[in-house]
């Protein structure tokens, strides 16, 4: 889930927030390792989840007087610098937020602190999460996180663009998908575009090189997982990403299906269907704000912000349904709460990620932030309720898990390297400066540092 928080940066200060009860608990400093009392840091990157957590507070502290928490948010940009010279200074947060991209790096550090025994002596059940848990059981089978969200994509579009178009919401909500003639997503992505003289895409005298409005957003570049992207379409082929499924030694981006995959992408562009790569310097909801954009995949944590777009009706449609007309993918991803195992208040801050992992606790949070989806299932149905009387109908990623639709992105090796040597094949690819051998050539980047 990439993260969520990390496919937008946020560009704030950092910000600490004592969450401390006016009475009971010490003021400061350490107590025994194994006592439920002390004073526990929580690092987190959100700023809505840094206040939405207060809400948490008064039971906790009802259910543990003596433990003080202490929430400090960073901008994403700098969380995870600052999380890595903690470590490296002796001074990290006793708990925080992380990522499935730097499980690999931390625990190969010995920097996180294994929750087994913490879950078994307690009684915790993982078993009240529906997604996150696999994505952080690193190569040693043992658990280093506990579940705190969830993300995934679908689509948001214009529905009075939808209904000028002459096409229904039917139409949107179950779209078929192949790569030989894009099915009937390819046929309602025609139908949305719009040149500067009126014509529509499947329409005679459509010109391409003047589009007034692209059916669909770039599906290309967003990131080298493709998480709101891509990957959806190539992944309801059947074809699966990585060898093995958890830490894998290589990505099939050679596979003759991702490349046809691709191919049938770039080509929504060259179409004059969808915007060319570095068309807009404006995120997706600017885009679809605009007019300019009739339809775009983005991800869930965008849903209020799209909802509350100005003079604008917007729907939400699933994932595209792949050549059998079944298989629906969605990659989601998953943040969990870790702890640092160089922590003085390890029993206390265990005591905090785990109360933070209770339906009343991710309920609490999501109402309050409206932004992230919680890893509990009834902490997400009263989040898509509440929603619901607000006019936002969430009930596309509710439907996801309950019909286990969500692929969870699991841990690999070396994800920043990853990244920096992956991301810039793609942007090639998609610009045109490369073509089809540029897959051979990420694929063999991919095996060679997942490798290492």
């Amino acid at each position: 889930m990439k993260p969520k928080h990390m496919l937008s940066i946020v560009a704030a200060a950092a910000v600490t927030v004592s969450l401390a009860a006016c009475a009971g608990g010490p003021a400061g400093g350490a107590a025994e390792e194994g006592a439920h009392a002390g004073t526990v840091n929580w690092w987190t990157w959100d700023e809505k989840q840094a206040e939405s957590y207060k809400t948490c507070l008064p039971a906790f502290q009802e259910k543990y007087p003596d433990i003080t928490v202490n929430i400090t948010q960073y901008a994403v940009d700098d969380y995870f610098t600052k999380l890595t010279a903690g470590f490296v200074a002796g001074n990290a947060p006793d708990a925080f937020q992380n990522s499935v991209e730097f499980l690999d790096s931390y625990a190969q550090q010995g920097q996180l602190e294994p929750l087994d025994d913490y879950i078994a002596e307690s009684g915790y059940d993982l078993g009240v999460f529906n997604v996150g848990v696999p994505a952080f059981t690193y190569t040693d089978d043992k658990q280093y996180a506990l579940p705190l969200d969830w993300a995934g994509s679908a689509f948001y579009y214009n529905k009075d663009l939808l209904k000028d178009a002459g096409l229904t919401e039917d139409d949107v909500q179950n779209m078929t998908w192949n790569p030989q003639d894009g099915g009937t997503f390819d046929d309602v992505v025609e139908r949305l575009t719009v040149d500067a003289n009126g014509k529509h895409g499947d329409e005679k005298g459509f010109d391409k090189d003047d589009v007034a409005v692209y059916g669909i957003g770039a599906l290309g570049t967003a990131d080298y997982l493709g998480q709101t992207t891509w990957y959806q379409f190539a992944a309801s082929t059947g074809w699966t990403m990585r060898e093995p499924e958890a830490w894998p030694t290589s990505f099939a981006f050679a596979d003759p299906t991702f490349v046809e995959t691709m191919g049938y992408l770039r080509g929504l562009s060259d179409r004059g269907l969808a915007p060319e790569f570095g068309q807009f310097t404006v995120g997706d909801t600017e885009q679809l704000g605009s007019g300019s954009v009739a339809m775009i995949s983005g991800g869930s944590w965008s849903a209020t912000t799209f909802a509350k777009l100005p003079d604008m009706s917007v729907g939400i449609a699933p994932n595209v349904l792949g050549p059998d007309g079944e298989t629906r993918v969605v990659m989601s991803n998953s943040n969990g709460n870790m702890l640092w195992s160089g922590s003085k208040v390890k029993q206390a801050a265990w005591d905090w990620i785990s109360f933070m992992g209770t339906a009343e606790c991710q309920e609490s949070a999501a109402l309050t932030s409206g932004s992230f989806f919680p890893s509990i299932p009834s902490a997400m149905d009263a989040l898509a309720a509440d929603q619901l009387e607000k006019g936002i109908d969430l009930s596309v990623f509710v439907d996801y898990a309950k019909n286990e639709q969500l692929e969870p992105s699991l841990a690999y090796g070396n994800g920043a390297e990853l990244k920096s040597e992956l991301q810039p094949l793609f942007e090639a690819y998609y610009s045109h400066q490369r073509d089809d051998d540029v897959w051979q050539e990420a694929c063999d980047k991919a095996s060679e540092i997942l490798s290492k």
